[in-house]
């Protein structure tokens, strides 16, 4: 499967834009992070929270161009980004006035 990260966080892991993974199903929010943070253990915390393991305020998940951000972290991922045809993207969100 497929992960595109933020800017912030590609410089910060020293990867690419989209990083691929192995991922043991059902693909879920969740084993996509565990995944993404064993491959690359500086991202801990940067994405979710370490005390409670929810996703950090400004940053959004995106599956087939549907906002997945509020979706329960162990909700099954849509099959194209399971199989590998779209990424699971992970997007820094703005604010701002």
């Amino acid at each position: 499967m497929r992960v595109v990260l933020p800017q912030h966080l590609r410089t910060l892991a020293g990867v690419s834009a989209e990083v691929a993974l192995e991922v043991a199903a059902p693909i879920t929010i969740r084993r996509v992070l565990d995944a993404l943070e064993a491959q690359s253990p500086v991202l801990r915390g940067t994405i979710r929270d370490y005390g409670t393991g929810q996703r950090r305020a400004f940053l959004r998940f995106f599956a087939c161009e549907e906002d997945w951000s509020h979706e329960p972290l162990d909700a099954e991922l849509p099959a194209a980004v399971a199989e590998g045809r779209e990424p699971l993207l992970i997007v820094g969100a703005i604010a701002g006035g």
